[in-house]
């Protein structure tokens, strides 16, 4: 392991790969199985008081259709899934703002050539995927700041053709990319620092439906973002109230809406190698089933869920 931010980052130790190949197939035919306990424990605290609601939409982007059964643990290979690099824009009365700016010009030499060469070719999106800063200025998008989901490549590459702009981001998931170890790929350090505004911010706040803890962004509990850690230290989803009733960006904490509905995790190829904490992402998810009566639950990569927006 290293500290260095240039050097390069650590390819999957042959038993990390294998041992995720190995769960992915176990997963293919016994995906793990709900937790009924911990779905008992979980309270509904209710929603955000208030009248002020914010417009969310999903800029244009160019899906991939992929085997089910590689992003969700147990759906099978045959069926087959819309996966993209979703940006949504939030449009509230004090400010415009940019959830998960995920993809810049150029990609594969500015930011996917750092990733490891399997990974790499499982995660390379369409050629004519469109970097948000084309899908800002082709929207007439002028955002005041951006807020990713979290901190992992295809949610803030974007930001590299976006120097300027400020970018709010979560205290623990700072300190996560900051600190010693392997440093995180793909641009994502250059993307979030480099002299980049950056206002940090807490999870100081009550629960909020089934979560844990909450951030109200503009104070009037009108866009709230709650605790999804699992994916990464710092994972959180942003949750608003629109006229249409209340929608959740859920960013990485599901890949696929099926997850959420079924609580079925990733597989372990790839999951094992990009969930921080496969056990709290597990737990995240139960928290999304039981909210998805209360809200419209939208995971960034799904893109039919996103298009229903």
């Amino acid at each position: 392991m290293t500290s260095d931010p240039s050097a390069s980052p650590e390819q999957p130790t042959p038993g990390a790969l294998i041992g995720a190949l190995s769960g992915f197939g176990r997963g293919l035919f016994r995906p793990r199985q709900p937790d009924e306990r911990l779905l008992a424990s979980i309270t509904d605290a209710g929603l955000p008081r208030g009248d002020r609601t914010v417009t969310v939409r999903a800029l244009p982007q160019v899906p991939r259709t992929l085997p089910a059964g590689g992003i969700i643990e147990g759906a099978g290979l045959h069926r087959r899934v819309r996966n993209a690099m979703t940006s949504f824009v939030v449009q509230h009365p004090e400010a415009t703002f940019v959830v998960d700016p995920a993809y810049c010009r150029d990609a594969p030499h500015r930011a996917l050539s750092e990733l490891p060469g399997m990974l790499r070719r499982l995660v390379t999106p369409p050629a004519d995927t469109i970097a948000t800063v084309d899908s800002l200025q082709a929207a007439d998008v002028r955002p005041d700041f951006a807020l990713p989901t979290h901190a992992h490549w295809d949610h803030v590459c974007g930001l590299l053709d976006l120097p300027d702009l400020p970018v709010h981001l979560r205290t623990t998931e700072r300190d996560w990319i900051l600190g010693p170890g392997r440093p995180p790929v793909g641009g994502v350090r250059p993307a979030l620092t480099d002299g980049r505004p950056t206002e940090t911010y807490d999870l100081d706040g009550p629960p909020v439906a089934t979560f844990t803890s909450s951030h109200d962004l503009f104070g009037d509990g009108s866009v709230v973002l709650v605790e999804l850690a699992g994916h990464t230290p710092g994972s959180v989803g942003v949750l608003a109230r629109t006229t249409a009733g209340w929608v959740l960006i859920a960013g990485d904490a599901a890949w696929h809406y099926d997850q959420v509905d079924l609580i079925r995790q990733k597989p372990a190829f790839p999951g094992d190698l990009v969930d921080e904490d496969r056990d709290a992402a597990f737990a995240s998810l139960h928290r999304l089933h039981l909210a998805r009566h209360l809200m419209r639950v939208v995971p960034t990569h799904d893109h039919d869920a996103s298009n229903l927006l």
